[in-house]
């Protein structure tokens, strides 16, 4: 499994950024698959975001972003998409998209990082005035 951010920018407080997800996976369909969104500023923990099962009937959005981020996804695409609207500043850091086999079971999916195998790279999101 590779999976593949982007989107990430520059933005000023207020403004908003979709950040996509890709996945490459093989041995099963893109919706046996979970998708959690991450970030990790300097110094600081990497913390979950957002997540979404495998079939999109659930998805979990931390107290931080709930009613601002918006997870979604197109299996038909293996994309994850994370919509972020009104921006802080806290909200900068580089943001990772993970996955793990849900087998599309759909109840859940996973807060932590340790519930994810596969990570992307990352992609750098930085909000300043």
């Amino acid at each position: 499994v590779q999976l593949v951010e982007s989107g990430g920018g520059l933005v000023q407080p207020g403004e908003s950024l979709r950040l996509s997800c890709v996945a490459s996976v093989s041995r099963f369909s893109s919706d046996y698959y979970a998708i959690g969104w991450f970030r990790q500023a300097p110094g600081k923990e990497r913390e979950g975001v957002s997540c979404i099962s495998g079939s999109a009937a659930y998805t979990y959005y931390a107290d931080s972003v709930k009613g601002r981020f918006t997870i979604t996804r197109d299996n038909a695409k293996n994309t994850v998409s994370l919509q972020m609207n009104r921006l802080k500043p806290e909200d900068a850091a580089v943001y990772y998209c993970a996955t793990y086999l849900d087998y599309g079971l759909g109840d859940h999916c996973g807060r932590g990082p340790d519930d994810y195998d596969y990570w992307g790279q990352g992609t750098q999101v930085t909000i300043s005035s």
